[in-house]
């Protein structure tokens, strides 16, 4: 029984320090970078629907508080995994918590920059408040769209 015992602690051990860390640690500007550009080069090789299938499986674009946002460039949604039932609705005027209109904002940093980060302000799930979210936004002009993915300041 202690054998047991010993062998179920180590494995437990085994999985933190191999990838079960990962997904509890908290997501960076960089690694959120990183993560959104890889994304972006998904959809550009493989089309949104293939993409899209990535985007909604637990892993490395979904995990913990991230997950890809990807709208066209009219302020659709194509790829909303917290809720995909809101994908093909018009998302267009949505306003963040101060009023901004975030989702025009979005569409203005990917069409004129191709690429960058907008601020806002939004209700985080995890402590029910309205807290600062940092999101970095990459065009796929290719494709028709703008992914990206935010995290919690």
């Amino acid at each position: 029984m202690m054998k047991r015992r010993v062998f179920l602690s180590a494995g437990a051990a085994t999985l933190l320090m191999t990838g079960g860390t990962r997904a509890e640690t908290s997501p960076t500007t960089d690694s959120v970078r990183q993560l959104t550009l890889k994304a972006a080069a998904l959809i550009s090789a493989e089309g949104i629907d293939k993409a899209r299938e990535a985007f909604h499986r637990k892993g490395e674009f979904l995990h913990g508080e991230i997950y890809v946002n990807v709208i066209d460039t009219n302020g659709t949604w194509m790829v909303y995994p917290p809720n995909p039932k809101n994908e093909g609705k018009s998302v267009l005027n949505v306003r963040d918590a101060s009023g901004k209109l975030l989702v025009q904002e979005i569409i203005q940093v990917g069409l004129d920059k191709g690429e960058g980060w907008v601020e806002y302000l939004w209700l985080n799930p995890a402590s029910n408040r309205i807290e600062p979210k940092l999101t970095f936004i990459k065009s796929v002009p290719d494709r028709g769209v703008i992914t990206y993915i935010g995290l919690y300041k």
